[in-house]
């Protein structure tokens, strides 16, 4: 069935928000916000659902930020959120780590390619790591480098304590970084990804997203990581773990067809909701062979179902 288009129709969105009673899960970039857009009617949109007494859990790919972090910034765009309502990739990313992988005593040390986010999400499961922001790696790769990561016998340089290699959005990537990456790998760590999206939306434009930090270790490697964001089930069934919900009666409402509404679909939601203010274009919609059982021009449309 193709996909239905609800912007105009007040009895269509009326009828689409009736059989979803439980919980709404929204992507937020391209979705709530672009940057640090707030896309008008955001908030109203959230009221009306929160007043119709629907859960809503904001369910992110973005790994640079820590569930406080985004809860700070949905605060500071007027949205009213906790801690608890939020999922993002670095959230579920430690929580895989470290109560599902079980690692050696001596290989629990992750080694990340990314920003604070992850850095503050491993620590609040105490999963010891290195890399991330560390300055040192914030540099171009030295001859003396290639000698003392190809020989891996210098514990300061290859830690052997290494047992995973976790990658996420990383905007100070470099050569040094995925070549110690690469490393960890073929000395036996396991390949990890917060996420693959290839883009990140941002004021109204496109830019690398995590799926692009992976690209060069993907090619190295001929292995694909581990990806614990969407559209990864480990994420759905981490959320529906927390919450307790019937997936029949919940909707994930997104802008990217294949994480947000491949998400949705691969975990049996009772619905899927894509708008048009992000990735994915209409065209996309009509004739991608992931598609939403409906869509909008953009969130606050379902505010008609009030008219």
């Amino acid at each position: 069935m193709a996909p239905r288009y609800l912007t105009g129709d007040a009895a269509g969105l009326k009828s689409f928000l009736d059989k979803f009673d439980v919980v709404f899960l929204f992507d937020c970039d391209g979705v709530l916000w672009s940057g640090d857009y707030l896309f008008p009617g955001t908030v109203e949109t959230l009221e009306l659902l929160r007043g119709r007494g629907k859960q809503v859990v904001f369910v992110t790919n973005n790994s640079t930020k820590s569930r406080v972090d985004y809860q700070k910034k949905l605060t500071g765009l007027g949205i009213p959120s906790n801690p608890e309502e939020i999922f993002c990739s670095s959230y579920s990313a430690s929580i895989y780590i470290s109560r599902i992988l079980k690692l050696p005593a001596d290989k629990r040390k992750v080694f990340v390619i990314g920003e604070t986010g992850i850095e503050q999400e491993l620590r609040s499961e105490n999963v010891p790591f290195i890399g991330g922001t560390d300055p040192a790696l914030r540099r171009d790769i030295t001859p003396e480098d290639y000698k003392r990561i190809a020989a891996g016998d210098d514990p300061s340089v290859i830690d052997p304590e290494v047992g995973v290699v976790l990658v996420g959005l990383d905007f100070h990537i470099n050569y040094l970084k995925i070549a110690l990456a690469y490393h960890y790998v073929k000395r036996g760590a396991i390949f990890l990804a917060t996420n693959i999206d290839s883009t990140l939306p941002s004021s109204g434009s496109l830019f690398p997203g995590a799926g692009s930090m992976s690209a060069p270790l993907i090619m190295m490697l001929g292995q694909d990581p581990v990806a614990l964001g969407k559209p990864s089930q480990a994420m759905m069934d981490a959320i529906e773990g927390k919450f307790h919900f019937d997936r029949s009666r919940a909707c994930m409402v997104g802008d990217r067809l294949n994480t947000d509404i491949r998400f949705g679909i691969e975990g049996k939601l009772g619905g899927t909701l894509a708008v048009l203010t992000g990735v994915s274009s209409k065209e996309e919609i009509l004739t991608g062979t992931v598609q939403p059982a409906a869509y909008l021009d953009k969130l606050s449309d379902l505010l008609e179902a009030e008219s």
